[in-house]
C-alpha cells in the first residue's frame, strides 16, 4: 500500500492536509474569547462585512475579508473567529508538499517536508487564531507552488499557471505588504530561469511576457480586494482616493510606536529568544495558556539545514538545493530591510515555513546511504518536542497559575 501512495502524491497529499485540518480543529474554541491581536482582526472583519466604515487601516483587506466569512458561515464566536484560519493552516501544508514535489518529484521527501510544517508549531497557532500571519503563510507558499508548476508546465499550459500564481501572490499582498518582496523574487527567477535554459523553463513563454502578466496579475488582484471598501456607508472609498490611501496605510506601518514588553529583533528570532504568550488566563473554569513558539527541534535544526543547502547547492550546481536555502536568506532579510520601528517573533512566520523546505532539501542533497534513518530521528524528535510543548500550544487545562514553569528553558520565554 505505501509503496502504491509513493507513487500518487495527490492522495498522499489529501491525506496528509485531512489530517491537518483535524489537528487545526481540534478543541479550535479554546480559548473562548479573542486572543491577542484577534482584538484587532475580528472587530475589523466585523466591521467589514457590516460595510459600516473604515476599519484596521494600516493592512489591507483580504485576512479580515476571509475572517468575516468564517464569522457569517459558523457565527461570531470562537469558531467562527478562527474557521477560515484552519483552512489556512491546512493550505500551507499542502503548498510546502506541492513545492517540495515540484522541486524534487520524491514523495517521501515533499511528505516529510509537509509534516515538519505541522509540526514547527507556529503554523500549527497561526491556523487557530484569527491573524493576518495563517493567512499570509497560506497565499505565498500557494503561490510559490503554482509558480514552480507553470515553470515545468508543458508548451502551451504555462499562461493558467502563471496567471493564478500572479492572483494567489496579490491575495498575499492584500493580505500583508511583506508579501510584495516576494512577487519581485518570483520574477526575477522567471527572467534567471529563462536565461538559464529558455526552452526548459516556462516553455513559449517570452520571458518579459511572463513576468508582466505575473506582475500585472498580482497588482490586479491587490487593488481589486479593496472593492467592499467602494461601499461602507461611512466614508466609502473612491477610486481617486485608492491610490493615495496606500501611502497613508504605508505611514500608518512605519510609524514611531512606543516599545512594548514582546518587541523582538529579527536577528533574535531564527534563535527562539523572544516567544510571545498570546494566552495565559483562567477560561471555562481553568488556567489556559497558548505561547507562540517554533519547535525547537526544527528551529535550530533548520539553521543546520540551510547551511547545508546552500552548502550543496553551490557543490553540486543544484539551483533546487540552494534555492530552498536562499528562500530562507531571502525571508529573513526582508524583514532586516523593513523599516518598522517594532518587530514581533510572530513576523518569523513564513521563514518557519520556509525552514522545513530547506530540512526536507537537505535530507534530499544527503546521499540516502549516509543518512540511513536519520531523517526518521529528526521526525520523531520533531515530534516529541511538538507533544512537550502541546499543553502551551493548545490552550489545553493547565494546573494553575504556575504551570507555564515547566516549559520554560530560558528566563527570556517568560
Amino acid at each position: 500500500m505505501l509503496s502504491r501512495l509513493r507513487d500518487r502524491p495527490w492522495t498522499l497529499a489529501l491525506l496528509i492536509g485531512a489530517a491537518a485540518q483535524l489537528l487545526f480543529c481540534y478543541r479550535l474554541g479554546a480559548p473562548s474569547v479573542l486572543t491577542f491581536d484577534e482584538i484587532h482582526y475580528v472587530p475589523a472583519a466585523r466591521t467589514l462585512w457590516a460595510l459600516a466604515e473604515p476599519a484596521n487601516t494600516e493592512h489591507p483587506l483580504v485576512a479580515k475579508e476571509l475572517i468575516g466569512l468564517g464569522i457569517r458561515l459558523f457565527g461570531d464566536n470562537p469558531i467562527g473567529w478562527r474557521a477560515l484560519s484552519t483552512l489556512a493552516g491546512t493550505a500551507t501544508v499542502l503548498g510546502v508538499f506541492a513545492i517540495l514535489w515540484l522541486l524534487f518529484g520524491r514523495a517521501r521527501i515533499a511528505v516529510l517536508g509537509a509534516v515538519f510544517v505541522l509540526l514547527n508549531q507556529t503554523v500549527y497557532i497561526q491556523a487557530r487564531i484569527a491573524m493576518l500571519e495563517g493567512f499570509l503563510g497560506a497565499f505565498v507558499t500557494c503561490a510559490i507552488a503554482a509558480l514552480l508548476w507553470a515553470m515545468r508546465a508543458p508548451r502551451g499550459r504555462v499562461w493558467p499557471r502563471l496567471l493564478l500564481s500572479g492572483v494567489l501572490f496579490g491575495l498575499a499582498v492584500g493580505t500583508k505588504w511583506v508579501a510584495a518582496p516576494y512577487v519581485a523574487l518570483a520574477c526575477l527567477l522567471i527572467l534567471w530561469t529563462k536565461w538559464r535554459d529558455r526552452d526548459r523553463y516556462f516553455p513559449g513563454v517570452h520571458a518579459i511576457a511572463a513576468v508582466l502578466v505575473l506582475g500585472l496579475a498580482s497588482i490586479a488582484t491587490y487593488f481589486l480586494t479593496f472593492l467592499p471598501a467602494f461601499f461602507y456607508r461611512l466614508d466609502p472609498m473612491t477610486l481617486g482616493e485608492l491610490i493615495p490611501f496606500q501611502r497613508y496605510m504605508y505611514e500608518r506601518q512605519t510609524q514611531l510606536l512606543p516599545p512594548h514588553p514582546y518587541q523582538s529583533d529579527w536577528w533574535s528570532w531564527p534563535l527562539l529568544v523572544r516567544p510571545i504568550w498570546y494566552f495565559y488566563e483562567p477560561d471555562g473554569g481553568v488556567q489556559r495558556g497558548v505561547l507562540l513558539i517554533g519547535n525547537p527541534v526544527i528551529w535550530y535544526g533548520g539553521l543546520v539545514a540551510v547551511a547545508a543547502c546552500l552548502w550543496a547547492g553551490l557543490r553540486r550546481r543544484s539551483s533546487a538545493i540552494g534555492g530552498a536555502g536562499l528562500l530562507w536568506v531571502a525571508s529573513l532579510a526582508i524583514w532586516a530591510a523593513i523599516p518598522k520601528s517594532l518587530g514581533f517573533f510572530y513576523y518569523y512566520h513564513l521563514s518557519g515555513i520556509f525552514l522545513c523546505v530547506a530540512i526536507a532539501a537537505a535530507f534530499h542533497a544527503w546521499p540516502q546511504s549516509r543518512r540511513r534513518y536519520l531523517d526518521e530521528i529528526f521526525l520523531f524528535a520533531a515530534l516529541f518536542a511538538f507533544f512537550h510543548f502541546w499543553p502551551i500550544l493548545s490552550a489545553a487545562p493547565l494546573d494553575g497559575p504556575g504551570a507555564f514553569n515547566r516549559w520554560m528553558w530560558f528566563d527570556s520565554w517568560r
